[in-house]
């Protein structure tokens, strides 16, 4: 797990680019890695093949510096490591097994057109099934074609190598599936009342630094506060006029135009009415 930002610690693993025994290229995106600060690709520096993934797309706070793949020069080694896991890569076992990795590495330096041969027999495989398999699309791209509900396999990328860009999703347009995209945005609104009065949305590091951080300015950090005065005049007169007309039944206060009023204001922007839950933001 690499440090992509000078406060990471740690990192939650989002989509794979590439799959075991795929080959790799200096400058291709390996995987994408949700930083503390905004989620990103890592591209490697490296060339190779991608022999195991230690830690599945959906990984949550994995550690700085925790492997999280393994590289081989030499595409025969990649079946070295199918029964190869993350406990090896940290156990005292690890040399052992790891034994083999440099004897392979050896070979391919020493045997120069062994090298230059791999290359070519994936360049040929990749344009036809390998970029059908995978679509590359930058964070940002994928986001805003989930939003749209639109298939990233029918937007045509102009990015470097094909990838798929923002500026090409917002500059699409479905013909078919354009009626469709309404309806899908509309059922999650539906079917939120009809099961719980809430809904949980998970954190992303982003926001659990946030938090972390509003904390702490807020418990060590000297603050002030703005207040602002509010002619209430009409409310008085309002107020008056229902507690005559309750003939001592009840009797409104100040305070309760407020929370009707914040109430009132809590249904018409419901972003508002949210609730920390340590893990969730319900």
């Amino acid at each position: 797990m690499p440090a992509l930002s000078p406060t990471m610690t740690m990192g939650n693993i989002g989509e794979w680019q590439k799959k075991v025994g795929d080959a790799i290229t200096p400058g291709d995106v390996l995987v994408e890695i949700e930083t503390d600060k905004a989620q990103m690709d890592f591209e490697c520096q490296e060339e190779g093949y991608l022999a195991k993934i230690l830690a599945d797309a959906g990984s949550k706070e994995v550690n700085v510096s925790r492997p999280i793949a393994i590289l081989v020069e030499d595409k025969d080694d990649v079946e070295k490591f199918a029964d190869f896991t993350a406990a090896d890569a940290g156990s005292s076992s690890a040399p052992a097994k790891v034994e083999e990795a440099p004897k392979a590495e050896a070979a391919p330096k020493a045997e120069a057109p062994k090298k230059e041969e791999a290359p070519k027999d994936t360049t040929n495989a990749t344009p036809s099934r390998s970029d059908a398999e995978r679509i590359f699309a930058s964070p940002i791209a994928k986001k805003i074609a989930n939003e749209k509900n639109v298939s990233l396999g029918d937007i045509k990328g102009t990015g470097p190598s094909g990838r798929i860009v923002k500026a090409d999703v917002e500059s699409y347009t479905p013909a078919p599936k354009a009626a469709p995209a309404p309806a899908t945005k509309a059922a999650p609104a539906a079917a939120a009342p009809s099961g719980a009065a809430y809904t949980d949305i998970p954190l992303t590091n982003m926001r659990k630094i946030i938090a972390q951080r509003l904390s702490e300015s807020k418990q060590s950090i000297p603050h002030y506060y703005v207040t602002v005065e509010m002619e209430m005049d009409k409310v008085m007169k309002l107020r008056e006029v229902l507690n005559k007309a309750s003939e001592d039944k009840y009797k409104l206060s100040v305070n309760d135009f407020i929370v009707k009023a914040s109430a009132l204001a809590l249904k018409d922007v419901p972003e508002a009415n949210s609730s920390w839950m340590n893990d969730s933001i319900r």
